[in-house]
């Protein structure tokens, strides 16, 4: 992959005829790396749009059952409106299949830098891959598996009518009637040797005969495995990554990106007074804000990264920067920290925080992501996410002081344990306000809030603040941390810059 100007994009655009047999279907198991031209800007635009439908994948896939009506609705929905190929039936939708292309690999390289990211991304994009299978028609299904050189071939009405006994009896849950309607393949035993162990198919002279609702598990496998190999491989070439600067602006966080309203716009500055504060804490705090909250309440302290994490919390909230000097002063003193020291001591990262000393930088409140991967805390600290770092057995406990019902701790637990923190949230929120479905993708604690507050007030309140949702927080790139120098993301980069040969990044040396 190349990356080249805008004006050199538009010439390409005119030659994209010319380049359509690269996708001859809408459907691919991202084989072979894109080497044409692509500018800064729509490297990260494409980016961003994958993350987003990953998003929603994972969302739904916890949320609704996967190939239920509903499920398939919402998905198509986002496909559609994120301008990625949603049915395999057009032929002229070369830019979307263009898209899908381009951006798998962009976000390959960001979730190919530990184990973690590797499991989620590869989650997401096989449920994505099922999905766009499944919505496959028979003629379609069979040129895509000639495609990706699975040759599974279609058994004829005349030899299914002969084996119908034996499909019958070999394959479970389907009657006579169910065989006669479904189609079959016929593939090779090495391909089929799971069905094969757990008896779910009809073995005849070394081949299975495979339900059409089956031959999506051997798809699946076979782009698992080719996946998890491809990450691996992309996984050697990080020294290279990161040691380039050409990639470092683009790349940096993307695997933490987050791509809701921009919380640093304080939209709610002044509406909120500090008696208010702990009444706020138990009906709209996220569980990772009322746990540094009471802590701050019982020590009277909060180590650097939860006064970072709350602090930015706080400001995104609405709290000025003369409240939030006063309110952190005010329960610091209740403890070792005299007046003298505070000023001294921790006045100014408060007002630095705020944009007010050093670089002037006006820091963005931390994304559920930026919390959830970076800065674990330790023995003493009560920053991070309860749902990722906390122990389940504590976990436990926790919610149930806070009075959420068994059943719904269960719910949270099983999620906790999926890896699905922010979804784990989203229950957390949906029980804390008794309701069934929030309809919307939690992503960031600020977005919590002012969620919250608008159900609780009848949505009368914060609207403002909430239909800026189309503002990508992408500035967060730069400022995710107090102590290290701003990144530039590629916004900020001339989109007149030429870089070359990404592609050597997911091929063996």
């Amino acid at each position: 992959m190349e990356f080249s100007s805008g004006r050199a994009r538009l010439k390409q655009g005119r030659l994209a005829g010319d380049r359509r047999e690269l996708y001859p279907h809408s459907l691919q198991f991202y084989l072979e790396p894109p080497t044409e031209s692509i500018s800064l800007v729509e490297f990260e635009s494409f980016a961003i749009d994958r993350l987003k439908l990953l998003k929603v994948v994972e969302n739904l896939g916890v949320s609704h059952v996967r190939g239920s009506d509903t499920y398939k609705t919402k998905l198509e929905s986002e496909l559609r409106k994120l301008k990625f190929p949603y049915k395999a039936l057009a032929e002229d939708d070369y830019e979307a299949r263009r898209k899908d292309h381009i951006s798998h690999f962009i976000l390959r390289l960001a979730y190919c830098q530990s184990e973690e990211l590797r499991r989620w991304f590869l989650q997401q994009e096989m449920d994505l891959l099922r999905y766009r299978f499944n919505e496959l028609t028979d003629g379609l299904r069979q040129k895509f598996l000639e495609h990706v050189n699975l040759s599974f071939e279609a058994i004829s009405e005349d030899l299914k009518s002969e084996l119908a006994n034996e499909l019958c009896a070999s394959t479970p849950g389907l009657g006579m009637i169910k065989v006669k309607e479904q189609m079959f393949y016929k593939v090779g035993l090495a391909d089929a040797v799971d069905l094969f162990r757990a008896r779910r198919v009809f073995i005849k002279d070394g081949f299975a005969y495979v339900p059409l609702k089956e031959i999506d598990a051997i798809v699946l496998n076979n782009y698992r495995t080719k996946l998890s190999k491809a990450l691996a491989l992309t996984a050697r070439s990080l020294p290279s990554v990161q040691s380039d600067e050409r990639l470092q602006p683009l790349l940096n966080h993307l695997s933490h990106s987050y791509v809701g309203p921009d919380y640093s716009v304080q939209k709610n500055t002044g509406k909120i007074s500090l008696e208010q504060i702990d009444a706020l804490s138990v009906k709209s705090y996220p569980l990772c804000m009322r746990q540094l909250h009471k802590a701050l309440r019982d020590n009277h302290h909060l180590r650097h990264g939860g006064r970072m994490q709350y602090g930015l919390f706080l400001k995104g909230i609405g709290l000025t920067l003369e409240q939030a000097l006063e309110f952190w002063k005010k329960e610091f003193i209740r403890g070792k920290v005299d007046a003298d020291k505070f000023d001294k001591g921790y006045a100014y990262s408060i007002r630095h925080s705020y944009g007010k000393e050093g670089k002037r930088t006006d820091y963005t409140p931390y994304s559920c992501m930026k919390i959830i991967m970076s800065n674990p805390p330790s023995q003493g600290d009560y920053h991070g996410c309860p749902f990722r770092h906390s122990d389940p057995e504590l976990l436990k406990q926790k919610l149930q002081s806070y009075k959420i019902p068994p059943s719904g701790i269960t719910q949270i637990l099983e999620l906790v344990k999926g890896m699905h923190y922010q979804l784990a949230c989203q229950k957390y929120f949906e029980l804390t306000h008794d309701v069934d479905d929030i309809g919307f993708s939690l992503n960031h604690p600020n977005q919590y809030f002012a969620e919250s507050q608008r159900l609780l007030s009848g949505g009368r309140e914060l609207k403002k603040e909430l239909s800026n949702s189309g503002n990508s927080q992408q500035k967060s790139n730069s400022q995710e941390s107090m102590n290290s120098s701003s990144t530039p993301t590629s916004s900020n980069t001339t989109a007149d810059a030429e870089l070359e040969g990404l592609e050597a990044y997911f091929t063996e040396d």
